[in-house]
């Protein structure tokens, strides 16, 4: 491996200038450059989260046109494996090579991804193109979280909490909603091709207003590092994905891929302590506080993703809820974690304080599984949406404020790989949750099933009816719709249990947080030291 070099700033004085304008603004004055910045950025996360939503409510119609049925699910699996593969590369090359240009090849990269996938004439072009937009896909959310990180100091990130809080619950609750209405009205393509519109108006802000100086690395790229983190990354997702469903968990092809998987993680500790620009420096993880807002960013992750799949099938199947209104039954859950991560932005942002939201999130999200857990079939909406509320704040508390410590906790050089590797924790603790609960439901209501209406009705469910299509159930017998309404009742109890249980590792590890202070402090370290405030503002900008 070649030598590694500084990153050498090629960008012009005004730019510079710019850049320390930024860092050096008194708090709440951020330039009007960094704000048109910043929602060129939100743009680019609605991209990523609001993709998944309105595909999947078009899923059904791409498999009635396309077929391929038995294929359906690598349509999902596809992009999910190009995105957690690829997000710390993506981390890895801006810091080498300057944010700017990184970021806007993955935008080119999802939309063209995106226009294939619209354009895909049979199921398994529709799976490639998926995963070229899953690709590009690993590089918004991680160049988003690394820009904020460049242009605004950790001290000052906190007042954005609730703007990408919020853009999460857009995406959330219109995406559904935006789904069913254009692929009724405009057919499946422009489920893909509405990314395009959102892409380019993205795509030309971030070129117009972001002024970054460029750099340039003589290192070279961890080639093998990156294909044996490939390796273990798809290994782990393709566990998550086809255990207790293409195969049994004790299965020989399950088995094969943790073997697989443990070897390629393995191989790659070794590989990136040799090499002289590891795609995940490991020496980021000899920081306390990252080590552990990794692991509550994974705990957090399995939770909500797995508790985000459940809560609609209750409400559509036990509560009576139309499947249309899905992401409307999640308002109390969206709302609240809006607010709570807003007032938490603010005041981080006022007093430098951040540990003891991580400790009352986790708390509140431990509270908000432990309390889900107790819906049964004469549960209201207005319970279950107090509950959802107390789960919500929980996750409010952590969603950001575990980002924000990751990114406090490395230097201002490995914030790309630093924001990468919250990310992709998160993804997969996502994976995992999903999968792992969703053996724990099907395995429930097989077997609620089975004790009200025998066993054949049980091994029916196991066989892929645990989540039934909502619509059928009015056509159902009124003693097996009972049966399975008690029976979804039953597994959405276990799930929440068994989160809950989860989540207090990820309460227990919040208070061994430390609190060390935020970069880009208030404005009396400064007055103090008028000097040294400048150089800091002048070398901020220079790094970036």
């Amino acid at each position: 491996m070649g030598k590694s070099q500084s990153a050498t700033p090629t960008g012009d004085g005004r730019t510079a200038a710019a850049g320390a304008q930024a860092q050096a603004a008194p708090e709440g004055k951020q330039p009007a450059s960094v704000r048109l910045v910043l929602f060129a950025l939100m743009i680019a996360m609605l991209l990523a989260m609001l993709d998944n939503m309105i595909v999947g409510t078009a899923m059904p119609t791409i498999v009635g046109d396309l077929g391929g049925l038995e294929h359906l699910s690598w349509v999902v699996t596809a992009y999910t494996l190009a995105t957690a593969a690829s997000t710390p590369i993506w981390g890895k090359l801006g810091d080498m090579y300057g944010r700017k240009g990184v970021f806007l090849t993955s935008i080119v990269l999802f939309l063209i991804g995106s226009a294939l996938s619209g354009m895909a004439q049979d199921m398994g072009q529709l799976i490639g193109f998926r995963a070229v937009q899953g690709l590009g896909a690993g590089g918004l959310m991680v160049g988003v979280m690394a820009i904020i990180g460049d242009l605004i100091p950790p001290r000052e990130r906190g007042k954005y909490q609730g703007m990408m809080a919020g853009v999460m619950a857009v995406a959330m609750i219109g995406g559904p909603l935006v789904g069913g209405t254009i692929t009724d009205h405009l057919g499946w393509r422009w489920s893909f091709y509405i990314n395009l519109p959102l892409g380019a108006v993205a795509l030309i802000m971030v070129t117009a207003v972001l002024h970054l100086p460029k750099k340039r690395s003589q290192a070279r790229i961890d080639y093998v590092g990156s294909a044996l983190l490939t390796l273990g990354i798809t290994s782990l997702v393709l566990i998550t994905t086809w255990g207790g469903t293409e195969y049994d968990w004790l299965s020989p092809q399950i088995i094969g891929l943790g073997i697989l998987g443990v070897l390629a993680l393995i191989a790659f500790i070794l590989v990136e302590r040799k090499v002289a620009e590891p795609v995940l420096p490991l020496h980021i993880f000899r920081n306390g506080n990252f080590s552990l807002v990794t692991v509550i960013g994974f705990l957090v992750g399995f939770v909500m993703f797995g508790s985000m799949t459940f809560l609609p099938l209750f409400q559509q199947t036990v509560q009576g809820a139309s499947a249309t209104n899905s992401g409307l039954l999640l308002l109390p859950m969206l709302l609240a974690m809006m607010a709570v991560s807003l007032f938490a932005g603010r005041v981080t942002t006022q007093t430098g304080k951040y540990k003891v939201f991580v400790v009352v999130g986790s708390g509140l999200l431990t509270a908000g599984m432990a309390v889900l857990s107790l819906m049964d079939t004469g549960t209201t909406r207005f319970t279950s949406g107090v509950y959802m509320a107390v789960l919500g704040a929980g996750m409010g508390f952590l969603m950001q404020t575990t980002m924000l410590i990751a990114q406090n906790s490395v230097e201002l050089k490995d914030m790309g790989v630093g924001s990468s590797s919250a990310t992709l924790f998160r993804t997969i603790g996502g994976s995992f949750g999903v999968a792992i609960l969703g053996a724990i439901f099907t395995n429930q209501v097989q077997s609620t099933m089975a004790a009200r209406l025998g066993k054949a009705a049980g091994d029916k469910m196991a066989g892929g009816g645990a989540q039934m299509d909502p619509k059928r159930l009015p056509e159902l017998p009124p003693m097996v719709k009972d049966a399975y309404a008690h029976a979804v009742a039953n597994g959405a109890h276990q799930v929440f249990l068994w989160g809950a249980l989860v989540s207090i590792i990820g309460f227990a590890a919040a208070w061994f947080l430390k609190e060390v202070p935020l970069r880009g402090g208030p404005a009396a370290k400064a007055a103090a030291d008028p000097q040294g405030g400048a150089a800091e503002a002048e070398r901020v900008a220079a790094a970036v």
